[in-house]
């Protein structure tokens, strides 16, 4: 075997041996950006779903309680309705915005997932 064969089937098996794994990983980095994206969107789907079940909850538990305790104390003393009431609706109304903005966020969250 001359030296020019030589060279060449040792360049030959160089390059194999350094380029040959090299493209298998590129093609695992592949597949593994393709499952990053859909486990992205599956835990954006999450917080969304989240989101809504604790504002939700939230919202609800607290406006029952501000209502409770704005006709208790209503039915203590009748003559204050109008100083209680006023004061109930505004905070029922700050509390339902609350829970709206958190469905805005769940929304927006919505809009980052890409399906495909």
């Amino acid at each position: 075997m001359t030296f020019k064969k030589k060279l060449s089937v040792f360049t030959a098996v160089t390059v194999a041996v350094v380029f040959a794994p090299a493209m298998a990983l590129a093609q695992q980095a592949a597949q593994a950006a393709a499952t990053n994206k859909f486990d992205t969107n599956g835990w954006l789907a999450a917080a969304a779903a989240f989101a809504i079940g604790i504002a939700a909850l939230g919202g609800t538990t607290a406006q029952g309680r501000a209502t409770s305790a704005a006709l208790e104390g209503i039915a203590r003393q009748p003559s204050a309705a109008p100083r209680i009431q006023t004061p109930m609706i505004l905070g029922l109304a700050l509390i339902e915005s609350l829970v709206l903005f958190a469905f805005v966020v769940a929304f927006l969250l919505q809009g980052k997932i890409q399906l495909g």
